[in-house]
Protein backbone atom coordinates (compact mmCIF):
# COMPACT_ATOMS: atom_id res chain seq x y z
CA UNK A 1 0.00 0.00 0.00
CA UNK A 2 1.39 3.46 -0.89
CA UNK A 3 0.35 6.81 1.35
CA UNK A 4 -0.62 8.96 -0.74
CA UNK A 5 -0.24 11.62 1.98
CA UNK A 6 3.19 11.17 1.02
CA UNK A 7 3.28 12.41 -2.40
CA UNK A 8 5.07 15.99 -2.67
CA UNK A 9 6.93 15.44 0.74
CA UNK A 10 10.23 14.42 -0.69
CA UNK A 11 9.52 10.87 0.20
CA UNK A 12 8.50 9.49 -2.57
CA UNK A 13 6.35 6.54 -3.08
CA UNK A 14 7.83 4.45 -0.07
CA UNK A 15 6.07 1.58 1.35
CA UNK A 16 4.84 2.67 5.08
CA UNK A 17 4.68 0.03 7.83
CA UNK A 18 1.41 -1.45 9.15
CA UNK A 19 0.27 0.51 12.22
CA UNK A 20 1.42 -0.75 15.46
CA UNK A 21 -1.60 -3.21 16.85
CA UNK A 22 -2.73 -2.70 20.42
CA UNK A 23 -0.92 -4.80 23.02
CA UNK A 24 -3.26 -7.97 24.03
CA UNK A 25 -4.53 -7.43 27.65
CA UNK A 26 -1.89 -10.01 28.92
CA UNK A 27 0.46 -8.53 27.43
CA UNK A 28 -0.37 -4.93 29.17
CA UNK A 29 -0.61 -6.51 32.16
CA UNK A 30 3.02 -8.05 32.05
CA UNK A 31 4.31 -4.48 31.07
CA UNK A 32 2.73 -2.84 34.04
CA UNK A 33 3.81 -5.39 36.22
CA UNK A 34 7.14 -5.24 35.25
CA UNK A 35 7.27 -1.77 35.98
CA UNK A 36 5.33 -1.89 39.41
CA UNK A 37 7.77 -4.88 40.04
CA UNK A 38 4.58 -7.28 40.77
CA UNK A 39 5.39 -9.96 38.82
CA UNK A 40 5.94 -13.25 40.86
CA UNK A 41 9.89 -14.17 41.17
CA UNK A 42 9.32 -17.35 38.85
CA UNK A 43 7.85 -14.80 35.90
CA UNK A 44 10.69 -11.75 36.34
CA UNK A 45 13.22 -10.46 34.56
CA UNK A 46 16.61 -12.43 35.64
CA UNK A 47 18.26 -10.50 38.54
CA UNK A 48 22.16 -10.37 38.53
CA UNK A 49 23.43 -12.65 42.01
CA UNK A 50 23.76 -10.58 45.31
CA UNK A 51 27.76 -11.04 45.64
CA UNK A 52 28.14 -12.09 49.42
CA UNK A 53 32.27 -11.09 50.38
CA UNK A 54 33.51 -13.44 53.14
CA UNK A 55 36.99 -14.91 53.85
CA UNK A 56 39.51 -17.24 52.76
CA UNK A 57 38.73 -20.87 51.61
CA UNK A 58 38.50 -22.72 55.23
CA UNK A 59 37.80 -19.80 57.13
CA UNK A 60 35.27 -19.49 60.13
CA UNK A 61 33.15 -16.85 57.77
CA UNK A 62 33.50 -18.33 54.35
CA UNK A 63 32.27 -21.75 56.43
CA UNK A 64 29.39 -19.68 58.01
CA UNK A 65 28.62 -18.30 54.70
CA UNK A 66 28.13 -21.60 52.69
CA UNK A 67 25.47 -22.75 55.33
CA UNK A 68 24.08 -19.23 55.54
CA UNK A 69 23.31 -18.62 51.64
CA UNK A 70 21.97 -22.60 51.20
CA UNK A 71 19.13 -21.87 54.21
CA UNK A 72 18.65 -18.13 52.71
CA UNK A 73 18.50 -19.53 49.21
CA UNK A 74 15.55 -22.20 50.86
CA UNK A 75 13.09 -19.43 51.78
CA UNK A 76 14.10 -16.33 49.81
CA UNK A 77 14.33 -18.13 46.42
CA UNK A 78 13.12 -14.84 44.56
CA UNK A 79 16.94 -14.02 45.86
CA UNK A 80 20.10 -15.19 44.30
CA UNK A 81 23.05 -15.03 45.47
CA UNK A 82 26.57 -16.02 45.06
CA UNK A 83 29.77 -16.50 47.75
CA UNK A 84 32.86 -14.79 46.71
CA UNK A 85 36.08 -15.46 49.13
CA UNK A 86 38.30 -12.63 50.00
CA UNK A 87 41.25 -11.79 51.96
CA UNK A 88 39.15 -11.28 54.75
CA UNK A 89 37.38 -7.70 56.79
CA UNK A 90 39.48 -5.19 55.09
CA UNK A 91 38.83 -6.32 52.13
CA UNK A 92 35.38 -6.95 52.07
CA UNK A 93 35.06 -3.54 52.48
CA UNK A 94 36.90 -2.63 50.42
CA UNK A 95 34.53 -4.73 47.82
CA UNK A 96 31.69 -2.84 48.96
CA UNK A 97 32.73 0.78 48.41
CA UNK A 98 33.99 0.00 45.11
CA UNK A 99 30.69 -2.12 44.30
CA UNK A 100 32.24 -5.55 43.86
CA UNK A 101 30.39 -6.92 46.39
CA UNK A 102 26.29 -6.43 47.01
CA UNK A 103 26.73 -7.83 50.97
CA UNK A 104 29.69 -8.66 52.99
CA UNK A 105 30.61 -10.46 56.55
CA UNK A 106 32.65 -8.46 58.29
CA UNK A 107 34.04 -8.50 62.12
CA UNK A 108 34.81 -5.85 64.90
CA UNK A 109 36.48 -2.67 64.74
CA UNK A 110 36.70 -3.17 61.11
CA UNK A 111 33.04 -3.34 60.45
CA UNK A 112 32.23 -0.41 63.45
CA UNK A 113 35.21 1.76 61.84
CA UNK A 114 33.69 1.42 58.12
CA UNK A 115 30.09 2.16 59.45
CA UNK A 116 31.51 5.96 60.24
CA UNK A 117 32.96 6.06 56.68
CA UNK A 118 32.37 7.85 53.45
CA UNK A 119 29.99 6.06 51.81
CA UNK A 120 29.47 3.82 54.56
CA UNK A 121 27.54 0.41 54.26
CA UNK A 122 24.88 -0.40 56.72
CA UNK A 123 24.07 -3.86 59.11
CA UNK A 124 21.83 -5.64 57.96
CA UNK A 125 21.94 -7.80 60.83
CA UNK A 126 24.52 -9.13 63.95
CA UNK A 127 25.33 -12.65 63.14
CA UNK A 128 26.94 -13.96 65.92
CA UNK A 129 30.03 -13.11 68.94
CA UNK A 130 33.20 -14.17 68.70
CA UNK A 131 35.46 -14.90 71.40
CA UNK A 132 39.38 -14.90 70.35
CA UNK A 133 41.69 -16.64 72.13
CA UNK A 134 45.02 -18.79 70.86
CA UNK A 135 44.83 -22.52 70.48
CA UNK A 136 47.60 -24.98 71.26
CA UNK A 137 48.14 -28.83 70.91
CA UNK A 138 46.91 -30.74 74.09
CA UNK A 139 50.67 -31.22 75.12
CA UNK A 140 51.69 -27.71 74.62
CA UNK A 141 53.76 -26.62 77.43
CA UNK A 142 52.53 -22.67 76.98
CA UNK A 143 49.66 -22.08 79.48
CA UNK A 144 50.01 -18.12 79.23
CA UNK A 145 50.53 -15.22 76.73
CA UNK A 146 54.19 -14.52 78.65
CA UNK A 147 55.06 -18.09 77.92
CA UNK A 148 54.45 -17.27 74.00
CA UNK A 149 56.91 -14.88 73.31
CA UNK A 150 59.44 -15.19 71.02
CA UNK A 151 57.38 -18.33 69.73
CA UNK A 152 56.07 -18.99 66.59
CA UNK A 153 52.40 -17.98 66.43
CA UNK A 154 49.81 -18.47 63.44
CA UNK A 155 48.00 -15.02 63.56
CA UNK A 156 46.01 -15.88 60.08
CA UNK A 157 45.59 -14.28 57.05
CA UNK A 158 47.00 -11.09 56.65
CA UNK A 159 43.44 -9.25 55.97
CA UNK A 160 41.23 -10.88 58.34
CA UNK A 161 39.50 -9.19 61.44
CA UNK A 162 41.63 -12.00 63.75
CA UNK A 163 44.71 -9.97 62.75
CA UNK A 164 43.43 -6.51 63.71
CA UNK A 165 41.80 -8.04 66.78
CA UNK A 166 45.45 -9.32 68.01
CA UNK A 167 46.96 -6.18 67.41
CA UNK A 168 44.28 -4.55 69.32
CA UNK A 169 44.44 -7.41 72.14
CA UNK A 170 48.17 -7.40 72.33
CA UNK A 171 48.77 -3.78 71.89
CA UNK A 172 46.57 -3.21 74.91
CA UNK A 173 49.06 -5.73 77.15
CA UNK A 174 52.38 -3.76 76.12
CA UNK A 175 53.13 -6.57 72.95
CA UNK A 176 53.33 -6.63 69.46
CA UNK A 177 52.38 -8.98 67.16
CA UNK A 178 55.32 -8.91 64.86
CA UNK A 179 58.10 -7.79 67.69
CA UNK A 180 57.26 -10.04 70.33
CA UNK A 181 56.37 -12.90 68.58
CA UNK A 182 57.76 -14.96 65.65
CA UNK A 183 54.85 -13.95 62.93
CA UNK A 184 53.33 -16.26 60.96
CA UNK A 185 50.48 -15.65 58.46
CA UNK A 186 48.87 -17.88 55.38
CA UNK A 187 47.45 -16.63 52.57
CA UNK A 188 44.30 -19.54 53.52
CA UNK A 189 43.30 -20.81 56.54
CA UNK A 190 43.10 -23.85 55.49
CA UNK A 191 46.46 -24.72 55.95
CA UNK A 192 46.49 -23.55 59.52
CA UNK A 193 45.65 -26.55 61.57
CA UNK A 194 48.60 -28.61 60.07
CA UNK A 195 50.96 -26.28 61.09
CA UNK A 196 49.93 -26.46 64.93
CA UNK A 197 49.68 -30.38 64.43
CA UNK A 198 53.41 -30.59 63.04
CA UNK A 199 54.85 -28.16 65.35
CA UNK A 200 55.63 -25.59 62.69
CA UNK A 201 53.86 -22.94 64.55
CA UNK A 202 53.20 -23.17 68.58
CA UNK A 203 50.23 -21.78 68.95
CA UNK A 204 47.15 -20.50 66.20
CA UNK A 205 44.87 -17.22 67.23
CA UNK A 206 41.70 -17.11 66.35
CA UNK A 207 37.97 -17.49 67.92
CA UNK A 208 34.58 -18.43 67.91
CA UNK A 209 32.58 -21.65 68.42
CA UNK A 210 32.39 -23.83 64.89
CA UNK A 211 36.04 -22.34 63.34
CA UNK A 212 37.04 -24.64 60.86
CA UNK A 213 40.42 -24.39 62.44
CA UNK A 214 40.33 -24.79 65.92
CA UNK A 215 38.32 -28.08 64.75
CA UNK A 216 40.98 -29.43 62.73
CA UNK A 217 43.75 -29.11 66.27
CA UNK A 218 40.89 -30.40 67.97
CA UNK A 219 40.48 -33.48 66.21
CA UNK A 220 44.11 -34.44 66.03
CA UNK A 221 45.76 -36.85 68.07
CA UNK A 222 46.95 -34.27 71.52
CA UNK A 223 43.80 -32.44 70.82
CA UNK A 224 43.63 -28.93 71.91
CA UNK A 225 43.62 -26.30 74.44
CA UNK A 226 42.61 -22.71 74.74
CA UNK A 227 45.09 -19.94 76.20
CA UNK A 228 42.71 -16.51 77.05
CA UNK A 229 43.52 -13.37 78.60
CA UNK A 230 43.87 -13.48 82.59
CA UNK A 231 41.41 -11.70 84.07
CA UNK A 232 43.07 -8.74 84.87
CA UNK A 233 44.85 -8.44 81.11
CA UNK A 234 41.07 -8.79 80.18
CA UNK A 235 40.50 -5.54 81.98
CA UNK A 236 43.06 -3.60 80.25
CA UNK A 237 41.75 -4.68 76.65
CA UNK A 238 37.96 -3.81 77.62
CA UNK A 239 39.08 -0.88 78.92
CA UNK A 240 41.93 0.18 75.70
CA UNK A 241 39.01 -1.14 73.22
CA UNK A 242 35.35 -0.97 74.01
CA UNK A 243 34.44 -2.71 71.18
CA UNK A 244 35.73 -5.83 72.56
CA UNK A 245 34.10 -7.31 75.17
CA UNK A 246 33.82 -9.96 77.31
CA UNK A 247 32.62 -13.04 75.98
CA UNK A 248 32.52 -17.34 76.74
CA UNK A 249 33.12 -19.92 74.56
CA UNK A 250 30.48 -22.29 75.13
CA UNK A 251 31.27 -25.83 76.91
CA UNK A 252 31.17 -28.34 73.79
CA UNK A 253 32.04 -25.88 71.08
CA UNK A 254 35.07 -28.55 70.07
CA UNK A 255 35.91 -31.99 70.50
CA UNK A 256 37.45 -32.48 74.50
CA UNK A 257 36.42 -29.13 75.71
CA UNK A 258 33.80 -29.50 78.16
CA UNK A 259 33.79 -26.40 80.31
CA UNK A 260 32.98 -22.73 79.16
CA UNK A 261 35.85 -20.13 78.60
CA UNK A 262 35.94 -16.74 79.43
CA UNK A 263 37.38 -14.22 77.34
CA UNK A 264 36.76 -11.24 74.74
CA UNK A 265 35.53 -10.83 71.96
CA UNK A 266 33.42 -9.01 69.08
CA UNK A 267 30.81 -9.43 66.94
CA UNK A 268 30.63 -10.29 63.60
CA UNK A 269 28.14 -8.19 60.88
CA UNK A 270 26.63 -8.92 57.91
CA UNK A 271 26.60 -5.40 56.12
CA UNK A 272 25.13 -3.83 52.33
CA UNK A 273 26.56 -1.63 50.51
CA UNK A 274 24.40 1.99 51.28
CA UNK A 275 22.40 1.66 47.58
CA UNK A 276 21.32 -1.77 48.30
CA UNK A 277 17.30 -1.86 48.05
CA UNK A 278 15.37 -1.27 50.76
CA UNK A 279 12.99 -3.95 49.74
CA UNK A 280 16.28 -6.27 49.26
CA UNK A 281 17.26 -5.55 52.56
CA UNK A 282 14.06 -6.29 54.16
CA UNK A 283 13.72 -9.22 52.79
CA UNK A 284 17.01 -10.71 53.67
CA UNK A 285 16.54 -9.36 57.28
CA UNK A 286 13.45 -11.39 56.92
CA UNK A 287 14.94 -14.19 55.84
CA UNK A 288 17.40 -13.96 58.39
CA UNK A 289 14.85 -14.48 60.96
CA UNK A 290 13.29 -17.48 59.36
CA UNK A 291 16.53 -19.19 58.81
CA UNK A 292 18.06 -19.11 62.38
CA UNK A 293 16.99 -22.16 63.98
CA UNK A 294 18.16 -24.39 61.22
CA UNK A 295 21.35 -22.54 60.49
CA UNK A 296 22.01 -22.47 64.34
CA UNK A 297 22.15 -26.79 63.85
CA UNK A 298 24.10 -26.34 61.40
CA UNK A 299 26.37 -24.05 62.63
CA UNK A 300 26.07 -23.51 66.77
CA UNK A 301 27.54 -19.71 66.84
CA UNK A 302 24.03 -18.64 64.51
CA UNK A 303 21.90 -19.36 67.77
CA UNK A 304 22.85 -15.38 68.66
CA UNK A 305 21.75 -14.43 64.77
CA UNK A 306 18.28 -12.73 66.61
CA UNK A 307 16.79 -9.19 65.98
CA UNK A 308 17.41 -8.68 69.95
CA UNK A 309 20.95 -9.28 68.97
CA UNK A 310 21.36 -6.89 65.95
CA UNK A 311 20.12 -3.82 68.09
CA UNK A 312 22.37 -4.60 71.52
CA UNK A 313 25.37 -5.11 69.15
CA UNK A 314 25.03 -2.04 67.02
CA UNK A 315 26.54 0.63 67.95
CA UNK A 316 24.09 3.27 66.42
CA UNK A 317 20.96 2.24 65.32
CA UNK A 318 21.16 4.56 62.28
CA UNK A 319 23.85 2.51 60.67
CA UNK A 320 21.48 -0.46 60.03
CA UNK A 321 20.09 -0.24 56.85
CA UNK A 322 16.58 1.04 56.36
CA UNK A 323 15.18 -2.10 55.02
CA UNK A 324 16.26 -4.26 57.93
CA UNK A 325 14.95 -1.55 60.16
CA UNK A 326 11.66 -1.69 58.91
CA UNK A 327 11.88 -5.55 59.84
CA UNK A 328 13.36 -5.09 62.98
CA UNK A 329 10.13 -2.60 64.07
CA UNK A 330 7.79 -5.08 62.72
CA UNK A 331 9.43 -8.21 64.89
CA UNK A 332 8.81 -4.97 67.74
CA UNK A 333 12.98 -4.97 68.81
CA UNK A 334 13.00 -1.33 67.44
Amino acid sequence: MLDASNEGSGLGNRPVAAPAQPWSGLARRVALSLALGLLPSRMAVAQAPLVLATSTPGGGLSAFADALLTELSRVKPELLFTHRHTSGSAENIRMLGTGAADMAIVAGETATNALAGVNAPLVLAALYGTPVMFAVRGDSPHRDFASLREQPVLWGASGSNFVVVARQVMGSLGLDIEHDFRPVFVSQMADAPVMVLDGRVAALWGGGAGWPAFAGVAAGPRGIRFITPASEEQRRIVQAHPSLRPMSLPADSYSGQTAAIPSIGTWVYLVGRRSLPEDAAYRIARGLHQVQPALARRVPQAAEMTPASTIAATPDVATIHPGARHYLQEVGVL
